[in-house]
């Protein structure tokens, strides 16, 4: 892969951030019953981020729960006669049942990821609404899901990857792209 240009750096990735965690507050009447859950790897991080966001800038009342979860065995790419629905790298902060849940990525693509997403989070109970937040857009859609809250689109060719990385688990903050 040979790198060809820096889409954000930390600057703009803060100032993202902060624009879908005011566009999460705005479109939620309460966020007392928002909880966020993020798509390993780097799903965790972007959602611990909104959530101290919206605690630091946009209502200090409110302290935004923030789980994580793992669909490796949820992917439609992993033979379904030796799957296990096992959970174990999961975490949920709380009861989701009920709750407006959105579901934190890095990146959409195909939607594939966002769907396994949604089934691994529907073991875990029955959330009022499920909602899908990511920092990029790339289309090449396989799957009719969308998200919700959208950093950015950048339509990319099929050879083209994008790569986010965050300090808690790439030592810096930024969203690249490569071809």
């Amino acid at each position: 892969m040979k790198f060809k240009a820096e889409l954000y750096d930390e600057k703009v990735l803060r100032r993202v951030i902060t624009r879908i965690a005011h566009e999460i507050s705005e479109r939620n009447e309460s966020l007392d019953d928002v909880v966020l859950v993020g798509v390993k790897t780097r799903g965790v991080p972007f959602g611990q981020r909104l959530a101290r966001c919206i605690h630091d800038k946009i209502d200090e009342s409110v302290n935004v729960p923030v789980g994580a979860l793992d669909i490796t065995t949820f992917r439609d790419d992993i033979d379904n006669g030796a799957r296990k629905r096992q959970l174990n790298n999961s975490e949920m902060p709380c009861d989701i049942n009920g709750k407006t849940v959105i579901i934190t990525d890095d990146v959409i693509c195909t939607g594939r990821t966002a769907r396994a997403a949604i089934d691994a989070l529907i073991t875990f109970g029955r959330p009022a609404k499920i909602q899908l937040a990511v920092l990029v857009d790339r289309g090449h859609r396989e799957v009719p899901i969308r998200a919700d809250y959208v950093g950015k689109n950048i339509p990319t060719s099929h050879l083209e990857t994008i790569k986010v990385g965050f300090a808690e688990t790439d030592g810096r903050d930024f969203v690249e792209i490569y071809e």
